[in-house]
């Protein structure tokens, strides 16, 4: 579908609430609600909310993953698990 399909005015969100809400929950495809003819506010259903909310937080842990390995804050994995052995051992 078309982007341009998927704009639509306050006015239409404010008389077609539950055929909108019903239509985000088939086509999974977000609504770019205007007023004034200017786009205001997306609106999605939930389960690609959370998917999308899901998908930043592992993007953010990719890039503080890359931060650290720039720094330089890196170990290799058999030190680590090293570490954690002796740790389990001296419990």
């Amino acid at each position: 579908m078309k982007l341009a399909d998927q704009i639509k005015p306050v006015s239409y969100l404010k008389a077609h609430a539950a055929e909108i809400l019903r239509n985000l929950r088939e086509r999974q495809n977000p609504l770019i609600i205007t007023q004034n003819g200017e786009a205001r506010a997306v609106i999605q259903d939930i389960e690609s909310y959370e998917q999308s909310q899901e998908t930043m937080a592992l993007l953010k842990i990719l890039a503080l993953g890359n931060r650290q390995i720039e720094d330089g804050k890196v170990e290799p994995a058999s030190d680590v698990i090293k570490r954690l052995r002796q740790h389990r051992r001296n419990r």
